[in-house]
């Protein structure tokens, strides 16, 4: 698969090697993750914004009220840069100096824009679903007119970026080796628990017969 384009701002300098700039790559770990963080400047102050997403091919999508502050601003034209990361384990080394993490993370910079196109906007939303749970726009409700003019979205071309990858153990200073503390990875991972029903949620009219009562 092609690269995504490299300049001096998504360039990976610390640890070159963890580089990766292929496609694949990319969209593997923005498929994985749930949440992006949105940077952008406003009049010189920095402002980060957590938010979910989703990818639709070579596009990310954002969304939110049309009154949002974060999403008005990145559409305005402005320079946004938007980070993913994964936490694969806690890295404990010998030194408290050579602690690290396993990761996998991805750096996006670019301009987003507008939807305006009420089929895109629509795709754009019910992709937005189906990223937070696979299939789940089968069982759900599409947006309504009202409900997409009441929303504003937001693309921005996956084209200049990078990922960055640590994987593996510790690294310690050769001296080190000799030490008795322990050292290793711990693996962490993001666990989807048991779901929760909505207590507000009717049973079907089947589950509200008595037992034994007649059809």
């Amino acid at each position: 698969m092609p690269d995504l384009r490299q300049t001096p701002r998504s360039t990976v300098r610390r640890l070159s090697q963890r580089g990766r700039y292929d496609e694949a790559a990319v969209h593997a770990i923005l498929d994985e993750a749930l949440i992006c963080h949105v940077g952008f400047a406003v009049d010189g102050a920095p402002w980060v914004v957590p938010t979910a997403y989703a990818r639709v091919d070579d596009r990310l999508y954002l969304h939110g009220a049309s009154a949002n502050f974060a999403l008005r601003t990145i559409c305005s034209g402005v320079d946004v840069c938007v980070t993913v990361t994964l936490l694969d384990g806690l890295v404990l080394a010998r030194s408290a100096f050579h602690h690290s993490m396993n990761y996998r993370s991805v750096v996006l910079f670019g301009r987003a824009e507008k939807v305006t196109d009420e089929e895109e906007k629509r795709t754009a939303l019910l992709a937005v679903v189906d990223h937070m749970v696979s299939g789940r726009n089968d069982d759900t409700r599409p947006p309504t007119d009202s409900e997409l003019r009441a929303t504003l979205v937001a693309r921005l071309r996956i084209d200049e970026g990078s990922a960055k990858v640590r994987t593996g153990g510790p690294i310690d200073d050769a001296d080190d080796y000799r030490l008795p503390h322990w050292a290793g990875v711990i693996p962490v991972s993001l666990v989807r628990g048991e779901p929760q029903p909505d207590l507000l949620t009717a049973p079907p009219a089947s589950a509200q017969k008595s037992p034994g009562a007649g059809a």
